[in-house]
């Protein structure tokens, strides 16, 4: 007993949503909007991943929206420079929840070549900012390698793969 009082002590919810969870995230993996952040050549092959050979519509993805209040996927594709960070942040805290961030070409990643001793400019890899779902390699990565990561991020989310794996034999 409590001061003045019962009190009830569960673990478990009394109501329980699981399905309603499954059901939201299937959706939610399905209808990614991705937000227009292109910052430098890997910009391009995102651009180009939107064109009908690629086609990203067929995973919910092709809606590229301007506002960052209508979106729920950064993919940061290219070099962060340390004069745009703040506004990447700015960018990221923005977008409602949930949402999720890419980090497409390895200046994304890691800073690529632009990352050596002695330099001022450069953030050597986003998730110093953001935190980051998927990684992307690659200078730049091919479409085919934003799709696998749309799809990485899908199974991430639902915690199944629409699309079986295909193993490579060497």
């Amino acid at each position: 007993m409590g001061k003045g009082g019962f009190y009830l002590e569960t673990k478990d919810p009394i109501i329980k949503f699981a399905v309603v969870e499954k059901i939201l995230n299937l959706a939610r993996a399905n209808s990614l909007w991705p937000m227009t952040f292109g910052l430098a050549c890997c910009a391009i092959e995102m651009m180009s991943t939107a064109m009908a050979r690629f086609d990203i519509d067929r995973f919910g993805a092709g809606i590229f929206r301007a506002s960052p209040r209508q979106s729920d996927l950064m993919i940061v594709s290219g070099t962060v420079t340390k004069k745009m960070a703040p506004t990447l942040v700015t960018l990221y805290e923005q977008m409602p929840s949930p949402k999720w961030v890419i980090a497409m070409g390895n200046c994304a990643i890691s800073g690529g070549p632009f990352a050596f001793e002695g330099q001022y400019n450069v953030v050597e890899g986003v998730d110093l900012l953001v935190p980051v779902d998927v990684y992307i390699p690659g200078c730049p990565p091919r479409p085919e390698g934003l799709l696998e990561g749309l799809m990485k991020l899908e199974e991430k989310i639902t915690g199944t793969r629409r699309f079986p794996t295909v193993e490579q034999k060497w």
